[in-house]
């Protein structure tokens, strides 16, 4: 319940600091939910029979795949575009 709430409270913070002039605010939400969720993995306890472990490789993998999938959106938008949500 704690994790939750920590969560939560975590994800509205990035939610509110993004800045609302972000070219792609749901990729730039998702990314900062994303690494909060990887710090509230590393602050786990480790006796999760690896699960934890597993959990955050996959988290960064996520969090790999949003910044490539916003890198490719930035280099590969038209000229007068307007920005992809």
């Amino acid at each position: 319940m704690k994790f939750t709430h920590t969560l939560a409270a975590a994800a509205l913070l990035a939610a509110v600091s993004l800045p609302s002039f972000a070219a792609q605010p749901h990729m730039e939400q998702a990314l900062a939910y994303l690494e909060q969720a990887r710090a509230s993995l590393q602050q786990a306890s480790a006796d999760k029979g690896g699960n934890r472990v597993d959990a955050i490789r996959a988290v960064d993998k996520a969090i790999n795949e949003v910044k490539r999938g916003i890198d490719y959106d930035r280099t590969h938008q038209k000229p007068g575009e307007p920005f992809k949500r």
